[in-house]
């Protein structure tokens, strides 16, 4: 008798540690997931500053007439058009990491592209603690409103004066 009932706990006793296990693997997932969104986010934050970079590059290379421009595409970051030589803002076109594609929000000035920005309409976990170039980032409610310009104070700077200066909104 005694036997039986010794079998019956060890039963309950295993039943238990699958049950531990189980809970363990949920949480270990959970983690995973979210260190794999931060993982994301930095990503994200590397590659506008590279598009930061290409647009600022691109902006400070004059062409003959004197006048500073932005691209009219992205396209233009890989080979600028107006120079002679092959000349490379951008490495490559970049997909969102938060999305996985290609395709990236414009934010167009008079039609030429000044800023970029994530089609994501996630809401970020990290909302605080940017660098001061990143402080429009703050506290935004998905990453298509993190938005990645040159100047990086530019589309705060016109936020309120948006319909006058023609900033608007493009997808590509």
């Amino acid at each position: 008798m005694r036997r039986r009932h010794a079998q019956g706990f060890a039963y309950i006793w295993t039943l238990l540690l699958v049950a531990f296990m189980g809970v363990g693997l949920v949480l270990a997932s959970d983690l995973y997931a979210t260190a794999a969104r931060r993982e994301k986010e930095r990503e994200l934050l590397f590659i506008g500053h590279e598009f930061r970079n290409a647009l600022e590059r691109y902006y400070a290379s004059t062409p003959n007439d004197g006048r500073p421009r932005y691209p009219l595409t992205l396209q233009e970051l890989l080979q600028d058009p107006r120079s002679a030589n092959a000349k490379r803002h951008l490495r490559r076109l970049y997909a969102d990491p938060v999305t996985g594609k290609a395709e990236w929000g414009l934010l167009l000035q008079q039609g030429r592209i000044v800023g970029i920005h994530s089609l994501s309409p996630q809401l970020p976990i990290k909302q605080d603690n940017f660098l001061d170039e990143d402080a429009g980032l703050r506290m935004k409610a998905h990453y298509a409103d993190w938005v990645f310009t040159y100047p990086a104070n530019l589309f705060i700077a016109q936020k309120d004066g948006e319909k006058k200066s023609g900033l608007s909104l493009g997808m590509k």
